[in-house]
Formats: C-alpha cells, sequence, structure tokens
C-alpha cells in the first residue's frame, strides 16, 4: 500500500502551518493512521501537544536541509510506519533538491502545495523573483493569502501562473475569504466580439485563458505573435507565440496556444503574424486533458510590437 506524500511549501510567516490545519488535514482523502508531519521551520503559528494528539499526528523537526535524505526517510518509515507524510518545507530551501531525494519504495508524492503572503508578494516579486518563481514550479495549488480586495490582482495573477498553468491559483482577503476572479481583472473586454489584446496584455490573456476559457469559448480573439511550427507538426498547425521573461533576463521562453488551420498557410519561422481566431477549449493529444486551442480566420504579416517582450507581474 502506497504512502502519500504532501509537501507545503513557502516563505517564512507565508501560512504554511495554517493551509495544513485548516485545508490539507480536513480532506477526505487524509487516510486513517498517522501522520508524519516533518517540520522544516518553525513559524508563527504552532503545532500544540493537544493539535498533535487529536489529530493523530507525530512531529518531526529539522533544522538543516542536509538531514533531508534517503537514510532519514528511511528511518521515518522503519520508526513511524505513518498512513500519511506532510513536509512543511523551508521555502529558502530549493524544492527541486527535495524532489530528488530516493524515498522509501512505498511512499509517493501526492502533491505539493505553496502560500504566498500577499502584503509582500510584490516585494518578493522586485528582490527575490527566482527563489520565489522555484516554488512554484511544481505546486498544484498556489494560495496568495493576506490580500487587500482592491489590489490589482492581474499583474501578480500572470506572473504566478505563466510558472505552472495546470496550478490552481487562489486569492485570499485578509479575513481568509477567497476572492472570486472577475472580468474587471481583466484589461480588455471579453463581452464584445473580437476580442482584441494589445501586445502588452498578451500575458494576461495566455494564462485567463487557460484558467476561463468560458469567457472565450466560440468568440474570435485578435492579437500579434510569432508563428512558429514546432519540429514533428503537421502542416495543419502552428502555434503563435510570444516570448515570456518568467522571472529573469536569463529565462527567456516562449508560449503560446496550438492554432489548427483548414488549409495549409506559409510563413516563415518566427514572423510576426496578426491573427484573428476562434477560440475553443478541447482536448489536443489526450481526451481527458483539455486545454485552449485557436481556429485560425485570418493571419497577416505584421510589423513586430514595440516591446516583443512580454513581462509578468
Amino acid at each position: 500500500m502506497k504512502t502519500p506524500v504532501f509537501v507545503c511549501t513557502g516563505f517564512l510567516d507565508s501560512g504554511k502551518s495554517t493551509l495544513v490545519k485548516e485545508t490539507l488535514m480536513n480532506q477526505d482523502w487524509i487516510e486513517p493512521g498517522l501522520t508524519l508531519l516533518i517540520l522544516c521551520e518553525e513559524g508563527e503559528v504552532e503545532y500544540s501537544e493537544k493539535y498533535l494528539n487529536e489529530n493523530n499526528m507525530t512531529l518531526v523537526k529539522v533544522d538543516e536541509f542536509e538531514q533531508l535524505n534517503s537514510a532519514f526517510f528511511k528511518n521515518c518509515e522503519k520508526n513511524y510506519r505513518p498512513a500519511q507524510v506532510v513536509i512543511e518545507y523551508n521555502g529558502m530551501w530549493k524544492l527541486e533538491d527535495l524532489l530528488m531525494i530516493r524515498y522509501p519504495r512505498n511512499w509517493e508524492l501526492q502533491g505539493v502545495y505553496s502560500t504566498v503572503n500577499g502584503t509582500t508578494l510584490d516585494m518578493y516579486l522586485k528582490n527575490m523573483r527566482n527563489v520565489l518563481m522555484e516554488q512554484l514550479t511544481e505546486s498544484e495549488l498556489i494560495v496568495v493569502n493576506r490580500c487587500d480586495r482592491k489590489m490589482s490582482r492581474a499583474g501578480f495573477r500572470r506572473a504566478l501562473k505563466v510558472q505552472n498553468p495546470m496550478a490552481q491559483l487562489i486569492f485570499e482577503d485578509t479575513n481568509g475569504e477567497i476572492i472570486k476572479p472577475s472580468k474587471e481583472d481583466l484589461p480588455y473586454d471579453t463581452s464584445g466580439e473580437p476580442i482584441v489584446i494589445e501586445d502588452e496584455d498578451f500575458g494576461i490573456f495566455y494564462v485567463d485563458a487557460y484558467d476561463h476559457p468560458e469567457l472565450y469559448i466560440g468568440k474570435e480573439i485578435e492579437f500579434k505573435a510569432q508563428a512558429f511550427r514546432p519540429k514533428g507538426m503537421g502542416e495543419d498547425m502552428f502555434v503563435p507565440v510570444r516570448k515570456f521573461m518568467t522571472c529573469c533576463a536569463d529565462d527567456m521562453r516562449y508560449y503560446g496556444y496550438p492554432c489548427k488551420l483548414k488549409k495549409s498557410v506559409e510563413f516563415r519561422n518566427k514572423e510576426w503574424v496578426k491573427i484573428r481566431a476562434r477560440f475553443e477549449f478541447e482536448a489536443v493529444v489526450y481526451e481527458d486533458s483539455r486545454q485552449p486551442i485557436l481556429y485560425l480566420i485570418d493571419m497577416e504579416s505584421t510589423e513586430k510590437p514595440e516591446e516583443e517582450i512580454v513581462y509578468l507581474g
């Protein structure tokens, strides 16, 4: 029988312990039996002996990353035989290093969850962007808490989600209530047609189209991009892409959604084009994996935008 492992990561006082106590441990899929909690740093929220006893949890503290190795986890399995393992990870340690460790054969990673303090997010994006973004790459759930409801969420949202479009991103206000996304968060009008995406707003469209496809399905979208056909892609499809700066100048990547053609269209690789396409949300490779898909209506050569790079956040 597999032992599920859950990793919660984030900077100190970003709400990791609250996420574990109020969300993770209240899920129906938490198995009966002992939960081994491996605590890699202590924040404001503590785990009292009463809480641990009531929830059948054993707490093991770790002070240095070097303690986290295959022998450590093997001993944890031997000594505790946990029903599940929760690792409250130090956000200043590289998440990749934790995920590369060889765990006991019956341990299986079930999810990585990240917390971000909304009051300090802007500071981290400006001064510690690489460290912050590294935490989010593997996360299934990203919770940005303690947010002022009046703050603009669009820049934060695209900066976080472009690292991991599959992640569920939640904003919470200062009372812990979820802030529901609205059309007002977008810098363009989704009620009309075509939906015109300005050059500087492509990053917002790229993120929002995956999260809220219902705003775009069946509608015509108009934007500038570079026409690109990866090796192995058929003549009936290409990808209009833009170059994104995901975290720093050394980390530039092209992003875009596949575009299907009714007939073959000639273009130079990375040629700047103006696209008009119908938006749909459907499977491309696997039936159970849907994503935004464009159906080309019209395409013409155009001048490149004043700023070629899409900046996030």
